[in-house]
């Protein structure tokens, strides 16, 4: 039997499994960034919105429109549509409360009307409402069954789907590192396109637009940076100085610390109107 692409994305995603020898060694989760740097992310965005993804999220805001942000994290993606391009309210759909909570610390700020909701999507969609502009920032890579999560962003969307996400895996641009630090080979996929496979094959008819991402420091310090890294790497304090030599030599700024990223550093917009779907 032929895989489908939505087959060929699970598995893509399966292997990038970490080895239990490695997660045994140290504590603590690669796979969850601290609410700081999300916090970061999101206090930038609303200082001055930029990017293809909130133009084209702003531009199918009706007035006194409504945002429903999926996977929020501190409302990077959905909280600059209230100050900037009028939305009355968010709806954040968020399975951390530590970033619900930041969230709700930024929107006081904004002065935008909030509903969150704790979970994770599509098991909280049956409870979570419709808005009129659905926005899903980095969350893709973190989706085995996409084509689900993508037609439940759909459902709750009235006039678009905003969909931002890198053009390769997230944690591609670490694959020299993982190979020096735990000679351990990581993958190469997925990719923007092998995302995109899977939407067209639910139905979905996705446009899509790539774009430079914004330089912007990520971190306060590059002992932030190395200390991050070293989580995501499950290494643990002893190799940090060691850790620190490496990101040096492949490139990283110590007075700018940005996490390491691909040539070409670029991001994707992936966006559609839910009515093109329903009518296919």
């Amino acid at each position: 039997m032929t895989a489908t692409a939505a087959d060929r994305w699970r598995d893509a995603l399966e292997a990038w499994a970490i080895p239990e020898e490695i997660t045994s060694r140290v504590q603590g989760s690669p796979w969850v960034l601290p609410v700081d740097v999300f916090g970061r992310r999101a206090d930038h965005s609303l200082a001055q919105p930029s990017g293809v993804s909130y133009e084209v999220a702003a531009g199918a805001l009706p007035p006194n429109g409504t945002v429903l942000d999926v996977g929020a994290g501190a409302g990077a993606a959905s909280l600059p549509l209230a100050r900037w391009a009028g939305a009355t309210q968010i709806i954040a759909v968020d399975a951390n409360e530590s970033m619900l909570d930041a969230f709700r610390q930024r929107a006081a700020q904004v002065g935008v009307e909030v509903t969150t909701v704790l979970g994770r999507w599509p098991d909280v969609a049956d409870q979570t409402p419709v808005a009129d502009v659905v926005v899903c920032h980095h969350v893709f890579y973190n989706v085995p069954d996409l084509a689900e999560f993508a037609l439940a962003l759909d459902a709750h969307a009235r006039t678009r789907v905003v969909v931002e996400l890198p053009e390769a895996h997230p944690l591609r641009p670490l694959n020299p590192l993982w190979l020096r630090m735990h000679n351990l080979r990581r993958p190469d996929r997925p990719t923007v396109a092998d995302a995109v496979a899977v939407l067209r094959e639910a139905g979905i008819r996705p446009q899509l637009r790539v774009w430079p991402r914004p330089e912007r420091p990520e971190y306060p310090s590059f002992d932030e940076l190395v200390a991050v890294t070293a989580q995501r790497l499950c290494l643990p304090p002893e190799r940090s100085e060691e850790l620190a030599a490496a990101l040096l030599e492949l490139g990283v700024d110590p007075d700018h610390p940005r996490d390491l990223s691909p040539a070409g550093d670029n991001l994707v917009t992936v966006w559609w109107d839910p009515a093109d779907t329903r009518t296919t």
